[in-house]
């Protein structure tokens, strides 16, 4: 039986030259792979034409490059552009285009699927079926900075790693993705152009704290207190709000960077002044910015949109108290494309 081939990128730089030495080729044949597999996306041995034909034939004997394929793009009025993405076993992530007048931002999965439950969340009711790898992540970039150039004719300025999963869950391939992102070899953005959102983990935003990362951090909030926190989001119970705070320090203390929390408002669940005040204290105790983020119905309606003037009373506390504050208004919802709506719904006609 055959040995099944690996994925090329799966391995490391270091790896890719001892393969190379295996073989009695040079070291730099390493360097000259990575330019093709990061920095100009190649997707066959045969496109690397400044290796000999012998060293391609070895590679294509060895290892595989793994692709994924746009299976179904969705356009919103609002110009937002849901893609589902197959990945090459066949499983279905979802990654989404969010255009504004400055920027141009990719909003991309992590895992496949989602193990957190929260209440709020369509992505919650699916169960996690694996992590990412970091090429599988890296590519979902590319396919929306094409998306970019296809639809708007301008550059991806912004990534948010807030879509399908838990990206502190796959902590190594997200970190290893972004590193490929941020590289010379790779995409070369800027890191401070990146943010991951976490639902909370202390443990592993303390380790982002001790790594000293470059990029962004954002907490999914959604309330300021133990008990409502938990009743939306069963990790709260593992991850209180005062061991959040207390790694959220430490993230600050080595990196410098600002947290972001994000903060979605439910009607007559977390609307009210004292709701706020609770999170007044919150933001007292770590340097951040609240992102107010209307509610995206999802299909069992136990939770409804706040209203307008609640939103706005909410967030005049938050600003008299010191608390730079944003209210994001959400995009996409007609295609299922906004914030907690990511659900591969349409999964069973592009199968």
């Amino acid at each position: 039986m055959l040995a099944k081939k690996k994925n090329l990128r799966s391995l490391s730089s270091q790896q890719i030259v001892e393969f190379f030495e295996s073989i009695d080729q040079p070291a730099f044949r390493a360097h000259q792979v990575d330019q093709w597999l990061w920095q100009k996306q190649a997707k066959t041995f045969n496109e690397m034409t400044n290796l000999p034909l012998s060293v391609r034939e070895s590679l294509d004997e060895n290892f595989v490059i793994n692709e994924l394929t746009i299976a179904e793009e969705q356009v919103s009025d609002d110009g937002t552009v849901k893609c589902a993405i197959r990945l090459h076993d066949g499983m279905v992530v979802e990654a989404v285009l969010i255009p504004v007048k400055d920027r141009m931002t990719a909003c991309i999965s992590s895992q496949v699927g989602c193990s957190l439950n929260c209440a709020f969340c369509a992505t919650g009711r699916l169960k996690r079926m694996r992590n990412l790898e970091p090429d599988e992540i890296f590519d979902q970039v590319v396919a929306i900075k094409d998306m970019a150039k296809k639809h708007f004719n301008k550059p991806l300025s912004n990534i948010v790693y807030m879509g399908m999963g838990e990206p502190l869950l796959n902590y190594k391939n997200v970190l290893t993705s972004i590193y490929r992102i941020t590289h010379d070899i790779g995409l070369g953005m800027a890191a401070k152009r990146i943010t991951v959102s976490t639902a909370g983990i202390d443990k592993m935003i303390q380790r982002l704290a001790d790594d000293e990362v470059r990029f962004r951090l954002a907490l999914s909030l959604h309330a300021a207190n133990d008990k409502k926190r938990s009743e939306i989001m069963p990790i709260n119970d593992q991850n209180s709000l005062d061991s959040l705070a207390k790694s959220l320090e430490q993230f600050y203390l080595k990196t410098k960077n600002r947290i972001t929390f994000e903060y979605i408002i439910f009607k007559d669940f977390n609307d009210s002044i004292s709701d706020a005040q609770e999170l007044v204290n919150f933001c007292k105790r770590v340097p951040g910015r609240v992102n107010i983020i209307e509610y995206n119905p999802i299909d069992d309606g136990k939770f409804e949109q706040a209203d307008p003037d609640k939103v706005d009373a909410f967030a005049r506390h938050l600003e008299r108290n010191g608390v730079t504050v944003n209210i994001r208004r959400s995009r996409g919802k007609d295609i299922d494309a906004a914030c907690g709506q990511l659900a591969n719904k349409n999964e069973a006609a592009i199968a």
